[in-house]
């Protein structure tokens, strides 16, 4: 099994790692109903479907 020669440092180390990091969840909201919502991503409120601003899918149900 190879193995290597000599140690590697902690600042490679750590460099290799650098995209390990829990991310910052972003949220916006939305001028029509007031919801924050992930950017890009379509979203349920009060049974309807929103997407960029706009009612995309409204309930059938009454």
């Amino acid at each position: 099994m190879a193995l290597p020669k000599r140690r590697h440092s902690s600042t490679r180390r750590d460099k290799r790692r650098g995209g390990h990091r829990v991310k910052k969840i972003v949220l916006e909201k939305c001028n029509l109903t007031g919801v924050f919502h992930k950017p890009h991503i379509a979203y349920f409120h009060n049974g309807e479907l929103y997407y960029r601003g706009k009612r995309v899918l409204t309930s059938t149900e009454k």
